[in-house]
Order: structure tokens, then C-alpha cells, then sequence
């Protein structure tokens, strides 16, 4: 394989993984126009930070961080799945 190729199909492994972080995200919040993730893409893995409006940090992170736990073991799931590691941060 090209270097280039490579470069492309870790691109959309990260944004889709991404783009199911925004799914469950935006289906918890009230605020979902307030959503915004940024994907930072490292030699072996990646950062997927989600910025939520003040109001919804709590319902992201939930109970004892019971729901972005939930939404971490899902995201590392399809990572794995898709041959890479991520993880998830929530920014206030």
C-alpha cells in the first residue's frame, strides 16, 4: 500500500469512530447545535475531544461518570474493531 492510502483509511477510521462519538453525544445534550468534536490523530492512536455547552457537561459525563464511560467502552470497541485505539475526552 502507498503511504498516502494509508494516511486516507486512517483518516476515516478516526472519523468514524467520530462520527458515532457525535451520535451519542448529541443524542444526550439539549443543546446539540453546542456540540463540536475535534479529532486529534497520533502515530498509534487518537484523541477525540467533545466540546458540549456548560449546561449539558453534566448530562455527558453522567452519574459517578457512568455515561461517558459507557460512550469511551464504545468508541475503544469500534476502534479495536477498526485496528486502532482512541480516546474520548469531554470538554466543558
Amino acid at each position: 500500500m502507498s503511504e498516502e492510502l494509508v494516511a486516507d483509511t486512517e483518516e476515516l477510521v478516526s472519523d468514524r469512530i467520530a462520527d458515532l462519538v457525535e451520535y451519542l453525544v448529541v443524542s444526550i445534550v439539549d443543546d446539540a447545535e453546542g456540540v463540536s468534536l475535534e479529532v486529534i490523530d497520533g502515530e498509534d492512536s487518537s484523541t477525540i475531544e467533545v466540546t458540549v455547552s456548560e449546561g449539558d457537561t453534566a448530562k455527558v459525563i453522567g452519574r459517578h461518570g457512568r455515561t461517558i464511560k459507557a460512550i469511551r467502552t464504545l468508541a475503544r470497541a469500534l476502534a479495536a474493531r477498526l485496528g486502532t485505539s482512541v480516546e474520548v475526552e469531554v470538554m466543558g
